[in-house]
């Protein structure tokens, strides 16, 4: 590559290149200008694998990728709530990139699963912004460590398919900041992403990449983002004034089409040259520093690579009942009914543009074979994955399950039923596989249900009938082995739900505003997204947030909460009594009670997975920086801590709460924009004025405890000059705001 600095490639380019530099030369690869020794840059899909689509594949770019191993998709690889498993998954995403000559990888997704309904929830981390944005810079550093860069995605406010193209996300600021941009704001500013993708649909009215307030004013200027900017495929509807707003790499190429309206702006004053060099001058050190990591000798090992996809799936599965701890399974006695399709064939990741050609695949049925030492292990399918009725297969199950000792039944979600690019109209599992449970249930009680889902389904209909139910998810290529090693006990669960399983879909937060309509989707639950809302509202659940189940039990003891500085650090003593060596994630919520602002009951502010032998204490240890307990003040247009004592609560899920201390912050309130027409509440609490204000009251005979002083603390304080009879003038009022320095 030339050895000229930046700005010496960008001012050697004509208008022509750099216009053409800003705009995909094909579906997966940037503009080279040989003028300037800048190759082609090549980016791929694939937040749980690289999905590199094969020369003459489909013509959306969405089939057809050469062999990578398929991970866990995020819907699993959250439950781990393992920062050092979500690391290791992205260094080796990264490294079989970087074998593939790949640059980019377009991921993580970072989005809030704000509804249950969302069909590409499986590609998506977690309810809570802390869990999605702690998993996601550990997944971001493991893929740049291998010197590939990745695009964090979809920017912003992107939570539902339907009408994904055009909809308008109607979301307050407050909501807006410390939900759906949060995670983004932590990986931004901790790991440096190479790049940003834009989302397709518009805030508040104005079209993600076209928007400067996001692009430019929040990512680049608040959190100091450097890289590029890239927008989702099609995501462009005026590239003119999208690189006016901070979006530098629009993709796929559009036949020349954007580049040619780039060079026509320039030319009729539409757009100065100089906004073109800021978009061309982080092209151009993207492309370089992403040539300068290119390594046509780089390898990676397939077989290692799939080791590490049975590991996290083994460790992304959770177990949420166990009555009568009928698992673990004795793989050498007894016999076993295997019944459903996905035993067979394993529905191990999500449909749409993430999906991945496997090297290899796992099926839980010939794990379990295998692994079943003197176990007899008998199969029937029991149901079609069309989801049409199928007595046949049904009667088969019956019978398998009428002689075993135990029924492993897979139940779950077909393709067709979520997916990328359309939402779920209900949170149900089909018909043929609910039919079929009953009848099983009517000849052996003695079931184990194992899901297999990219999204959360309704488990209250018949969770109490069964005395076992593991949440499987969507667990990769090595899911089959992952099952069978958690099944027979090789493997101790230590999944926790990243999500809430509610008890029926009209409880869900956005029950009533999803999908929206008109092009509209109005975000009316605010900031009570998830467990925040089922907590706030105290609706009882399914499952919380946060729970999973193990074959050892853990108690917590000897719980420290202290603030150091601007730290507040939580300690806790956690025991292992059972006899099977275990991992506990230990969570900490705080909340506040008396809050000025409406807050969740508790928020989700660290975490800790600790290894624990059977029998043996390990001091587990969480903090967390003062200026997470911050909200969003929409009046200050700042980040605002609120003095008070904080409640700090240890727990191992968000309803399964261990121990309750409490912190007291000294914060740093608002100065908010005081005048006429602040309320008289509001002069009566201020700190210089407030005085005077409560002896005028007191003169006029007004009690502060009377009906009619309460109804007065909301008026606005111009309001008093206009009532008839009032004494108070304009140039009282005056004189009031000038002591109050307004």
């Amino acid at each position: 590559m030339s050895g000229g600095t930046t700005d010496a490639i960008v001012a050697s380019l004509s208008v022509e290149e750099k216009a053409a530099l800003s705009t995909g030369a094909g579906f997966w690869t940037t503009a080279a200008i040989t003028s300037a020794d800048l190759p082609s840059i090549m980016v791929a899909d694939g937040p749980h694998g690289l999905r590199k689509q094969v020369r003459g594949g489909d013509h959306l770019g969405v089939l057809d990728g050469v062999p990578a191993t398929c991970y866990p998709p995020a819907v699993a690889l959250a439950s781990t709530w393992d920062l050092d498993l979500a690391e290791a998954v992205g260094r080796a995403i990264g490294a079989e990139a970087r074998a593939e000559r790949v640059s980019v990888v377009l991921g993580p997704g970072v989005n809030i699963k704000r509804s249950i309904r969302c069909g590409r929830n499986f590609e998506y981390f977690s309810e809570d912004p802390f869990l999605s944005g702690r998993l996601g810079a550990a997944w971001v550093r493991g893929v740049q460590s291998q010197g590939v860069g990745t695009s964090l995605k979809h920017f912003a406010a992107n939570n539902q398919e339907t009408d994904r193209l055009r909809i308008s996300a109607e979301v307050d600021m407050r909501s807006l900041r410390e939900i759906y941009l949060r995670a983004f704001q932590h990986i931004v500013t901790t790991e440096r992403p190479w790049t940003v993708m834009c989302s397709y649909n518009a805030i508040n009215g104005v079209f993600s990449a076209e928007n400067r307030w996001l692009l430019t004013e929040v990512l680049r200027g608040e959190w100091g983002f450097e890289g590029i900017v890239v927008s989702d495929w099609g995501a462009v509807h005026d590239r003119v004034e999208a690189v006016k707003a901070g979006l530098d790499l629009e993709m796929p190429s559009t036949g020349g089409r954007s580049a040619a309206e780039v060079v026509a702006a320039v030319a009729d004053g539409g757009l100065s040259e100089e906004d073109l060099d800021v978009t061309t001058r982080r092209m151009v050190a993207f492309v370089r520093r992403a040539a300068a990591n290119v390594d046509p000798e780089a390898t990676y090992d397939a077989e290692e690579h799939h080791e590490l996809a049975r590991r996290v799936a083994a460790e992304s599965i959770v177990l949420l009942k166990n009555d009568g701890a009928v698992l673990p399974l004795d793989p050498s006695s007894g016999s076993i009914a295997v019944i459903g399709e996905f035993a067979r064939t394993p529905r191990y990741q999500g449909a749409g543009s993430s999906q991945i050609t496997p090297t290899r695949l796992d099926s839980a049925l010939d794990a379990l074979r295998d692994a079943a030492t003197g176990a007899a292990v008998r199969f029937a399918a029991g149901f079609r994955l069309d989801n049409e009725p199928d007595e046949r297969l049904v009667s088969e199950a019956v019978d398998a399950a009428r002689s075993a000792d135990t029924v492993v039944l897979f139940l779950g979600l077909p393709p067709q039923d979520e997916s990328e690019g359309f939402d779920r109209e209900h949170i149900e599992l089909p018909d043929v596989q609910t039919t079929l449970l009953d009848e099983i249930l009517g000849v052996n009680a003695n079931v184990v249900v194992v899901l297999s889902n990219g999204s959360a389904v309704r488990v209250s209909g018949w969770a109490g009938r069964v005395p076992a139910v593991v949440e499987a998810w969507l667990l990769g290529q090595g899911g089959g082995t992952a099952t069978a090693r958690v099944l027979f006990g090789a493997v101790n669960p230590s999944g926790r739900l990243a999500e809430t399983i509610p008890l029926r879909i009209e409880d869900t937060p956005d029950f009533c505003d999803f999908p929206g309509h008109e092009g509209h989707v109005r975000y009316g639950e605010g900031v009570f997204v998830g467990y925040r809302s089922y907590d706030r509202r105290a609706l009882p659940v399914s499952f919380p947030f946060g729970h999973g189940l193990g074959y050892t039990t853990f108690d917590y003891a000897n719980p420290g909460v202290a603030l150091d500085g601007d730290v507040v650090r939580v300690e806790v003593d956690v025991t292992n009594t059972g006899h099977r060596d275990g991992r506990e994630v230990v969570q900490v919520y705080t909340g506040l009670r008396g809050s000025a602002i409406g807050r969740a009951v508790r928020e989700l502010r660290g975490f800790a997975k600790v290894s624990v032998a059977a029998g043996e204490t390990v001091r587990a240890r969480v903090e967390f920086p003062v200026h997470d307990l911050a909200y969003y003040s929409e009046a200050a247009r700042r980040w605002v801590v609120e003095n008070g004592d904080y409640t700090v609560e240890i727990g191992a899920s968000s309803r399964d709460i261990r121990h309750v201390a409490s912190v007291s912050i000294e914060g740093h309130p608002p100065a908010l924009p005081f005048g006429l027409d602040s309320t008289l509440g509001e002069w009566i609490a201020h700190p210089v004025v407030g005085s005077i204000v409560r002896q005028a009251l007191a003169e006029h005979g007004l009690d502060p405890s009377s009906p009619v002083y309460k109804m007065a603390e909301q008026m606005p304080i111009r309001s008093m000059a206009r009532f008839p009879g009032s004494t108070v003038t304009d140039e009282d009022l005056r004189k009031l705001v000038e002591a109050a320095g307004g």
